[in-house]
């Protein structure tokens, strides 16, 4: 690695600064809004990654296919700055962010408009490249009481400070959801809480993989710092000035083109399970599955297809029907649509090498291939495959016309993008770029991003009266402009269920809102009635909730999988849709102003210092604390209800507490701890049919009065 350093003097204006380095690289800083800045280094042969799918900064306009070009100014003010310039330094200042830059050595120090310190360079080497490798560092100080946050679908306690992660997408199938890393998203942005309580967001736009070190390495000669690597692309980052936390999100999210508001019914409670799909008597075990939820009087909005209904043995071939499985799906569809579920169909983005469209799509160059233009093979799925190139406009096509054809034809509403990770290790291996190839190590989040899109205007199209829905597994910065996502394939145990609640809430801080978790775990062994329960509990009010499993006893997650539960099962799924227009509102706020529908209750209360403690609860909107029981065995539980408001109240009993307090509460197995904020107004639903539905109309809403509270009791 070889430390960059400035040759020449800086060209700075009230828009930013231009600096040449050593070899002919320009780094520039731009003023991009208020609290926007932007850093560039362009090396001297030009961008790496010339153009960016991920930023979308112009409300309602989405980037184009072939990507927007990385030098692209268009959606930000460029609002001119306070200059003050002197020798070998150079000082920017708006009235929510101010940049000091030294040049000898190069280093920028960001503060907020209250003059604390967001994020402060490296003193000692603060940019970095190898020739070697391609890759470039970015170093900054770091502080002990400094706070990270973000990065994705990231496992472990929300804080990240210590540790070392990686963004780089992997089908991670069993993976530790304390401690497991990488795990299916691509997520470089990083929100941080300074030693001072000052909150700064940085967002590094590249699509190679990248190694974030938020405090795990220590090198005697720099004191403390933390790094990020980005293996062979650009280094390109945004830093974004916000007074709270809710600020830098919102602030981000607008950057990256803002969160899809998906149809009401794709919030209610949804069933897959592989199982289903794959047995040999599919459509009879789906039809049976019909029944009984009617017969159990269980609200469900949505029946989510595995694979199972393309597979030949292990094996999945997307866009075709195993027959001999379902004799007749197009009836299964309409059966299950006039139960009034909605159904969505899992689809895989990579053809075996005996799919019967195999041939034809590799002599039009559909897949991603070597540098002899050869489709690049690897495993999948007890087979070798190719993965379709999304950046060529041919294969794109194909997709949308087969999704047609052989899914949404058959009366499936939605396509459920799967296995997306395009995990291809092979150096050479590259995709067409719509004209101009990449290699595919700058290019692997991409095509889940494109693959989800592809699905996405498709849908759109088919009911161009309704709104478009999608769910992907995988992708970078973008992918919430289309879809839905979740934490991937969990293992069923009480440590998935606890941990996993801080990978959704690490989610939602990093700008995927519309997210949830495999209820009940999806690999491993079948949960217990009472893991099962209080995992149920634990995901009844996360923006997502479906249930799905595969278990290799054949045993499904289902609501009727313990009889003795099956009751509180069904209190829970109901209480969801007895909240539905509370949820659809927070929904309606993640779309409209960039709000988390879930998150930490440091989001809602950062000056609460106790509220940053790692913790089981969350928050649901700014009005509802939910705490989950993740313990086996317990039936009472420590609840930490934040200061700020008068009080808060037990949902279920009216019971009113002490806010700024902890307090034992009751946690039988028949009802999930929840509390309201004094003087919240909560919309329910009014079920005229005795049993609530995604479009139950809203009844009187619960009020819980703002008086003071005198305590426990």
């Amino acid at each position: 690695m070889k430390t960059l350093q400035v040759h020449g003097p800086v060209q700075a204006d009230a828009h930013g600064a231009t600096l040449t380095l050593d070899g002919g690289a320009v780094l520039s800083v731009e003023i991009l809004d208020s609290d926007l800045a932007r850093v560039r280094l362009k090396p001297i042969g030009g961008y790496r990654e010339p153009r960016t799918w991920s930023i979308a900064p112009i409300a309602g306009q989405d980037v184009a296919w072939e990507g927007r070009e990385r030098d692209d100014r268009s959606g930000f003010s460029c609002p001119a700055a306070e200059l003050t310039q002197s020798g070998g330094s150079v000082s920017l200042r708006t009235d929510q962010l101010s940049l000091s830059l030294q040049t000898q050595p190069l280093a920028l120090r960001w503060t907020d408009a209250q003059g604390r310190l967001l994020i402060e360079d490296r003193a000692s080497a603060a940019y970095m490249a190898s020739g070697r490798l391609g890759a470039v560092r970015h170093y900054l100080q770091r502080e002990p009481g400094e706070r990270y946050y973000g990065l994705g679908d990231k496992t472990g306690p929300l804080n990240l400070h210590g540790r070392r992660l990686r963004t780089l997408a992997m089908d991670a199938l069993g993976y530790d959801p304390k401690s497991g890393d990488p795990l299916y998203k691509h997520w470089p942005f990083v929100l941080s809480r300074s030693a001072s309580g000052a909150w700064c967001g940085i967002y590094y736009d590249t699509l190679a993989a990248c190694t974030f070190d938020l405090g795990c390495e220590h090198d005697n000669y720099h004191g403390l710092y933390r790094h990020v690597e980005i293996d062979d692309g650009d280094l390109d980052y945004y830093v974004i000035a916000g007074a709270t936390p809710a600020a830098v999100i919102a602030r981000f999210v607008r950057l990256i083109g803002g969160t899809h508001l998906p149809p009401r019914w794709s919030l209610g409670y949804a069933q897959t399970a592989m199982g289903l799909a794959d047995a040999p008597d599919a459509q009879q075990q789906l039809d049976g599955f019909i029944s009984r939820i009617e017969a159990e009087g269980i609200p469900c909005s949505a029946f989510h297809y595995g694979s199972g209904y393309s597979s030949r043995g292990k094996r999945r071939y997307v866009f075709t029907w195993n027959h001999d499985k379902f004799p007749d799906p197009k009836t299964l569809n309409a059966r299950f649509h006039a139960s009034g579920m909605q159904v969505v169909a899992n689809i895989k983005p990579c053809l075996l090498d005996d799919h019967p469209a195999f041939d034809a799509v590799a002599v039009q160059g559909g897949f991603i291939h070597d540098v002899q233009g050869r489709p690049v093979m690897e495993p999948f799925w007890d087979g070798m495959g190719a993965h379709l190139d999304f950046t060529d406009p041919a294969t794109v096509a194909w997709w949308q016309q087969n999704l047609q054809r052989q899914v949404l034809d058959y009366g499936i509403d939605v396509g459920w993008n799967d296995n997306n990770e395009y995990a291809i290790q092979g150096d050479d291996a590259q995709c067409a770029g719509f004209g101009t190839s990449i290699p595919m190590h700058r290019a692997r989040p991409l095509h889940g991003l494109l693959m989800t899109r592809a699905s996405f205007e498709a849908q759109a199209r088919h009911r161009p009266d309704e709104p478009a829905f999608s769910v992907t597994r995988a992708g970078p910065p973008g992918i919430q402009r289309y879809a839905q996502t979740w934490s991937g394939d969990n293992t069923t145990s009480w440590q998935s269920l606890r941990w996993n609640i801080r990978t959704g809430l690490q989610m939602s801080l990093s700008g995927m809102f519309n997210v949830g978790h495999d209820v009940g775990g999806f690999a491993g062994q079948t949960p217990d009635a009472e893991l099962f329960l209080r995992w149920v509990q634990a995901c009844c009010l996360n923006p997502r909730m479906v249930m799905n499993s595969w278990k290799a006893d054949g045993t499904n997650n289902v609501p009727w999988l313990h009889p003795q539960v099956t009751g509180h099962v069904a209190a829970a799924i109901r209480l969801r849709y007895t909240l539905m227009p509370y949820l659809w509102s927070l929904f309606e706020r993640a779309s409209t102003h960039h709000e988390p529908i879930i998150r930490p209750s440091f989001y809602d209360f950062p000056d609460d210092e106790t509220c940053f403690a790692d913790c089981d609860d969350f928050m649901l909107g700014p009005d509802l604390l939910v705490a989950p029981v993740v313990e086996a065995g317990a039936s009472m539980r420590t609840v930490y209800l934040p200061k700020g408001p008068h009080g808060w109240y037990d949902f279920h009993t009216g019971t009113r507490y002490a806010a700024g307090q902890p307090h034992q509460v009751a946690a039988p197995w028949a009802s999930l701890p929840l509390f309201a904020r004094a003087g919240a107004s909560i919309a329910t639903a009014a079920p005229d049919k005795g049993c609530a539905r995604h479009d139950d109309p809203a009844g009187a809403p619960r009020v819980f009065p703002p008086q003071p509270a005198s305590g426990s009791s």
